[in-house]
């Protein structure tokens, strides 16, 4: 019998599990066991001198052995290892008789445990809250290796940063209890804070699911030597999960949640509760800032480049001929075609018949009172289908927006917003429908999409930019309206405030956002944006802004360096272009002064305060202040004044709790004092707030005083700079209402100064909402030596107009028959309102004396339309409506400052 041989092996594993009735074998066969000797031989897990013979009896037996121990097949603990009883000489022949040592990698056992908790389902998180939830760019098993490998340099680096000393990490076993699992104990001690010494730490780490793709660890962190330390423990759920595929690379998502559980009751439960929030709150920010060192990002990968971003929303649009079939594919178009179709072949079929009754040759008339309602259905359909294509062929030639495709001008912070879509707007037409368009305004500046008729869900694709800006925007506010004429009161469809600074560069890119009102959160409406701010000036942009609050505060500022900006970003969160322009030592008043520092930058106010390890953050936006005045010093403020900032109504709700106190309106106070200098830190705090706050929106009020000072500018030219309109002077009076007759206290000189041009115009226009007006001169028109003629030119403010817009006219004026009064007609054309090519506006002043010192005035309004628009009706009311407050306004005010003068 010779010395070699064979032997089969088969090996079972028997597992109980918590449900009886799910219990099954665990079966290994001896294929099975051939192939994984082999895979661990391939991936050099046998640890011994290859060139070393060793005998196959003995290396049977070893194997046994291992295996034995990797499986647990012996539970019994009399039994030992019998490696003892095996000579550890060498043989006759020279061979070592040492038996080999078989140590299996942490990549053998990830794939052994892969294959073993693959159809195990990822733990929910825990109670506690989320530590860090981020997507880098890296495979999923690779991440899981990098952080849980024995010996990982990241957490050796990791080790250094967070002082943590005498750290021994033993090796990943097996545990058997419900399920197999890989567990290893790390222990270590912990550095000293300012409330806790130095104290030994336990970890025990154990993987509850591995497949490749998904990786789960449960940390248990006893701490025994911290006071109350019997008492609790903390547990970490590490889950690493695959993320979405960017440009081809693969992405990890990693988030990290704690809790805590308390073996027993104890007076310290809140205490200890936000103790240990506050040390792995700082803990897993240094591991997330390591962390990113190493990999990037998924929000900072190229692939969120605006211009590639925009240019896929370019080749998103639909074809005509696809939404044509979309759009016609209904019952009512296809009962047209079939009952046309239908008449057409009934008169082919028809044989001629004798002329009857009133009929004659060439003329058919019905017969019966069916073919009478037979012919009424299909007028009415035919008549329906004419409307549905004549709205069709509106919407595909005429985009009603005027801010589509408008670049961005000038140097600075550029705000770019693709409007994608809606849906599940609320119909308010009859029909079932509603006409929606999207206005957006930030920073004071207004832009409006363009109208899209009779949907519930429209579809933009649209890109709005808004003009460079020297400080980077906080608020972005959006409203979705009906259209209902170019200067109705439309009813909104829904509205939200997007804040740049609570959401990141990537959900920035692409985000639904959720409509707010009665109407949007009864059918869930929603807007697909995507938004994205670009600083095209550098740092001179920043510069520039310092320069602009340095002029305001009276004083110096310097730009802060990158490792303040960056400490001062990490604090509260922020995006990278936030940069910090001053911070202040001061205390927070509340029940008890709070000592901590107060921090600015161009769009918020930030308070940080760390007393004995009681941690105090807050902030809120510029734009958020109503109010910043100064209290004089008192005993409780150690004798400083007081800066007092008082929020709008509603704002600020996540630093209520640093307020001191909430005034009668329901308006949030901080209370500041204690500032090193306080007059240095005042004047930068007011400059700041002055520089955020004065929008063009708030400086409307002192328009008029503007206007009035246009005339008296020297150089200025007297030529309209608008485009000329071009006159529609063929007045129709059956076409045109009246909209204004009044009998004025006023002679007929006193009521055309308002048509001369000069100071007394500009004020009463200033107060009709009219920006930039500006006319020329009046001259004789050419072959009628009794009329006059000039040209005007103004923008509508948008508390007139939602779209704003532009309006070029021409006014005539000429005497009437008995020399006692004057007849104005003017033809008006609206620019950059939605349909605003399609019809001009009529206006015809008369006014005529009718007593002594006193004139009548009438006036009529008309709408000339060029083009055929279902609107019709609806702009021609709008229109009627809106000027006849302004002529009562205008008329009024007139006669207010003449009975002030006289």
């Amino acid at each position: 019998m010779g010395r070699y041989g064979k032997i089969l092996l088969e090996l079972s594993l028997h597992e109980r599990y918590q449900d009886a009735s799910n219990a099954n074998e665990f079966f290994l066969h001896p294929t099975t066991v051939d192939h994984y000797i082999d895979k661990c031989y391939s991936k050099r897990c046998l640890l011994h001198d290859s060139n070393t013979r060793k005998s196959p009896q003995k290396m049977i037996k070893s194997i046994t052995r291992q295996f034995e121990k990797l499986f647990n097949k012996h539970n019994d603990p009399s039994i030992k290892d019998d490696s003892s009883d095996l000579p550890t000489n060498s043989s006759d022949n020279g061979e070592s008789t040492e038996e080999p040592t078989l140590t299996i990698t942490f990549e053998v056992l990830m794939e052994t445990l892969e294959s073993i908790t693959y159809q195990k389902e990822m733990p929910e998180n825990l109670q506690g809250s989320v530590l860090i939830d981020e997507t880098y760019v890296v495979p999923p098993k690779v991440l899981n290796h990098f952080l849980f490998v024995p010996d990982s340099q990241f957490m050796k680096e990791l080790e250094a940063i967070q002082g943590t000393t005498d750290v021994h990490e033993g090796s990943w076993e097996w545990k058997y209890s419900q399920m197999p699992s890989l567990i290893r104990t790390v222990s270590y001690t912990k550095g000293a804070t300012k409330l806790v010494k130095a104290s030994k730490v336990t970890e025990e780490q154990t993987y509850v699911k591995a497949n490749g793709k998904e990786f789960a660890v449960l940390v248990r962190v006893d701490t025994p030597h911290v006071p109350y330390g019997s008492t609790f423990q903390v547990k970490l759920l590490y889950k690493i999960m695959q993320g979405p595929e960017i440009s081809g690379d693969e992405t990890s998502r990693i988030l990290v949640s704690w809790e805590i559980d308390f073996y027993q009751t104890t007076m310290m439960k809140s205490m200890i509760e936000h103790g240990a929030k506050q040390g792995l709150k700082e803990s897993f920010e240094q591991f997330y800032d390591l962390l990113g060192q190493t990999f990037k990002p998924a929000n900072q990968l190229t692939i969120l480049d605006k211009s590639q971003m925009l240019e896929t929303l370019q080749n998103e649009h639909g074809s005509d001929w696809g939404l044509a079939v979309g759009y016609f594919c209904n019952f009512t178009v296809a009962s047209t075609l079939f009952m046309v179709l239908y008449v057409l072949v009934h008169i082919i079929l028809c044989e001629p018949t004798r002329v009857q009754g009133l009929e004659f040759n060439g003329l058919e008339l019905p017969d019966s009172f069916g073919e009478m309602i037979t012919c009424a259905i299909i007028l009415y359909h035919l008549e329906h289908t004419y409307i549905m294509v004549s709205h069709f062929v509106q919407a595909r030639l005429r985009r009603a927006g005027h801010d589509h495709g408008i670049k961005a001008q000038g140097d600075g912070w550029v705000l770019t917003v693709a409007i994608i879509e809606g849906t599940n707007f609320a119909p308010l037409d009859s029909s079932g429908f509603s006409d929606p368009y999207v206005v957006l305004t930030c920073s004071g500046k207004t832009r409006t999409s363009s109208v899209k008729l009779q949907t519930l869900d429209p579809q933009w694709n649209e890109i709005l930019e808004f003009d460079a800006a020297e400080e980077p925007p906080s608020l972005l506010d959006v409203e979705v309206f009906d259209f209902d004429g170019p200067f109705g009161q439309a009813a909104s469809l829904g509205h939200s405030e997007i804040r740049f600074l609570r959401h990141t560069t990537q959900e920035l890119s692409d985000m639904w956002v959720p409509l707010q009102g009665r109407l949007a959160q009864s059918f869930q409406s929603k807007l697909h944006l995507r938004i994205f701010l670009d600083n095209n000036n550098g740092v001179e942009t920043i510069k520039e802004y310092l320069t602009k609050v340095e002029k305001e505060a009276g004083k110096k500022l310097n730009l802060k360096s990158p490792h303040r900006n960056s400490t001062f970003q990490k604090l509260f969160r922020l995006p990278p272009e936030e940069f910090l322009v001053g911070d202040f030592s001061c205390s927070l008043k509340r029940k008890l002064p709070l000592q901590g520092r107060l921090f600015v930058s161009s769009r918020i106010v930030g308070f940080y305060a760390n007393l004995f390890g009681h941690k105090t953050k807050f902030s809120f936006l510029w734009e958020d202040v109503e109010n910043i005045h100064v209290l004089p010093p008192t005993l409780a403020s150690v004798g400083s004044p007081i800066l007092v900032m008082v929020l709008f109504k509603g704002r600020g709700v996540d630093a209520r709790h640093g307020a001191k106190s909430q005034d009668e309106e329901g308006r949030l106070c901080f209370y500041f004092h204690s500032f090193v200098s306080f007059s240095s830190s005042s004047r930068t705090i007011m400059a700041l707030w002055r520089t955020r706050s004065s929008n063009p929106d708030q400086k409307t009020d002192t328009f008029v005083d503007k206007t009035v000072a246009f005339q008296d500018q020297p150089g200025k030219d007297d030529k309209c700079s608008c485009e000329d309109v071009i006159s529609h002077l063929v007045f129709e009076d059956s076409k045109m209402s009246k909209i204004y007759s009044e009998e004025l206290p006023v002679n007929v000189m006193s009521v055309m100064e308002i048509f001369k041009g000069g100071d007394f115009e500009h004020k009463v226009m200033g107060k009709l909402c009219r920006l930039d007006y500006n006319t020329t001169n009046w001259e004789p028109v050419t072959g009628r030596s009794d009329t006059l003629e000039r040209h005007l030119c103004w923008k509508f403010n948008r508390r007139a107009s939602s779209f704003g817009g532009d309006v070029t006219c021409t006014q005539q004026k000429s005497r009437v028959i008995d020399g006692k009064g004057w007849i104005i007609n003017e033809a008006m054309s609206l620019h950059h309102v939605p349909f605003g090519d399609y019809f001009y506006v009529q206006l015809r002043y008369e006014v005529v004396d009718s007593r002594p010192g006193w004139c009548m005035c009438d006036v009529f309004v008309g709408v000339v339309w060029l083009k055929s628009c279902k609107f019709e009706q609806r702009v021609t009311r709008n229109i009627v409506f809106k000027f006849g407050d302004w002529i009562r306004e205008m008329f009024e005010f007139v006669g207010r400052e003449v009975d002030g003068h006289s």
